[in-house]
């Protein structure tokens, strides 16, 4: 059996340019202003310093984007423990990732916090959306989705 490079590649595509990475977009975008002006008003405002602005706000932000990629961009239904467990392990990578990113680019090196903290949401928007779809809101199995990326 002959296997055509060009069907799979559009079947791919097809699978990840879709109305669900659309709306993740949109998400994305709304989550990115969410992130952006609560880490300046708690660094600005009430005068705290970048990183700990950065746990503190992570904290909101988070919730804010679980939910609305449950519900609206992959309207994943049922195993809520199951998603909200695999969500919490993800979301503790990208908040260490994140930390030690602000530490490393911005106490360290001195670089802008705000600028620091773009770069990373920017790194984590790629991998999410991938590990979101076929780890966290998984609706099929894995090897059920092999079979129709094949097909």
């Amino acid at each position: 059996m002959k296997v055509n490079n060009k069907m799979i590649l559009k079947r791919l595509l097809s699978k990840f340019w879709s109305k669900e990475l659309l709306r993740y977009f949109i998400i994305g975008v709304s989550s990115v202003l969410l992130d952006m002006s609560t880490l300046y008003c708690f660094k600005e405002f009430f005068g705290l310093a970048a990183i700990w602005s950065l746990i503190i706000n992570q904290l909101f932000v988070y919730g804010y984007v679980f939910f609305l990629n449950k519900f609206w961009t992959f309207s994943a239904r049922g195993a809520v423990m199951k998603q909200i467990a695999r969500y919490c392990l993800l979301a503790l990578v990208n908040y260490i990732i994140a930390i030690s990113w602000m530490y490393f680019f911005h106490n360290l090196l001195g670089e802008n916090y705000l600028l620091v903290r773009l770069s990373n949401i920017i790194l984590a928007t790629a991998w999410n959306f991938l590990l979101y779809r076929f780890f966290v809101y998984q609706t099929i199995s894995l090897v059920e989705s092999r079979k129709n990326l094949l097909l």
